[in-house]
């Protein structure tokens, strides 16, 4: 038996359930992991309100890291005593061990800690997509990156900074656009007191940015459009301040004949190859200290509800994890 939070109706935070469920054993393609630790990303909120609809009741989660203790038929990348971390379908990570297919999930190098591994995965393998395979980019560039002080954030700046790339971070307080600023966005705007296109356009000469990379959404899209540069990328990869409105696409001609795509980390994680290429990358820029996972907030898995509230009123700054 294995503790569990699960839901049973889309809601708020307290909508979390603590049941104790059977584990099992797995079959083809399936390995059983037992959990040191689990990551918390707004994908969980977006599937405990229901914004992505699950069937229920289900448990919650995307990503964590722990040891495999036993493996199913056809599994040939892991063994049992494997230290793993992953990231990936189906929910089910806020939990003291699960049963899981094992295609995605990735062996964690010893010298990246369990607490590291679960923090990382997801928010890691988003910037090495976000860098790597969704556009062009290279030493030099400029991307414009909203939300610079959250998990994903600092993560960005730092591969930004390890790649030669000028990252401009716009955070909500001074505070958090100095914490982006010491992981290696080379300028933070606080959008709070400033009006940070008319800040992006001065910060690169009023040409624009090559490429926007928005997890924010409603609140920031147009904007963003308006802080690219003529035939530049329009990367929105996600919702936190609610969904982006319907797009006139000729809108996008007017601005400058700009990119635009929306993109998530399982498209390219749902191969297996492509995944475990993407956690080794990953797991390279941690090991030669290129990127470091800051861990801004921890809490019981039994608070896991307190752990949401805090998520979602966009306080936190890193990753938050559960510890087990």
């Amino acid at each position: 038996m294995a503790l569990t939070a699960i839901i049973e109706a889309h809601g708020g935070p307290e909508q979390f359930k603590l049941v104790d469920l059977d584990v099992g054993q797995p079959g083809h393609g399936e390995v059983r992991i037992v959990q040191k630790a689990v990551g918390l990303n707004f994908i969980d909120v977006y599937q405990r309100t229901g914004l992505y609809p699950m069937q229920l009741p289900h448990a919650m989660g995307m990503e964590a890291a722990g040891i495999v203790d036993a493996i199913g038929e056809g599994v040939t990348h892991l063994k049992i005593g494997d230290r793993v971390a992953y990231a990936s379908q189906p929910p089910g990570s806020y939990a003291e061990a699960r049963v899981m297919p094992a295609a995605q999930v990735c062996p964690l190098p010893d010298g990246i800690s369990f607490e590291e591994g679960a923090a990382m995965m997801l928010k890691g393998m988003t910037v090495e997509y976000l860098f790597h395979r969704t556009t062009p980019l290279k030493s030099g560039d400029t991307v414009l990156f909203h939300a610079a002080a959250g998990g994903v954030g600092l993560l960005a700046c730092q591969w930004a900074r390890s790649e030669g790339i000028t990252l401009i971070g716009t955070a909500g307080s001074e505070e958090k656009c100095q914490l982006a600023v010491m992981h290696g966005a080379t300028h933070c705007i606080n959008y709070q007191n400033a009006d940070w296109v008319d800040q992006v356009r001065s910060l690169t000469g009023g040409k624009g940015v090559d490429v926007v990379m928005d997890a924010v959404g409603k609140d920031t899209f147009e904007g963003s459009l308006n802080s690219l540069k003529p035939l530049g990328m329009m990367i929105s990869f996600g919702n936190a301040s609610g969904p982006v409105p319907p797009l006139d696409i000729g809108i996008l001609g007017k601005k400058g004949s700009l990119k635009i795509t929306r993109p998530t980390v399982f498209t390219h994680i749902g191969d297996h190859a492509t995944c475990q290429a993407m956690a080794k990358r990953l797991g390279e820029k941690v090991l030669s200290g290129d990127v470091k996972i800051f861990i801004g907030q921890r809490f019981a898995l039994k608070d896991v509800a307190k752990a949401h509230e805090a998520l979602e009123a966009r306080t936190t700054t890193g990753s938050t994890i559960l510890e087990i």
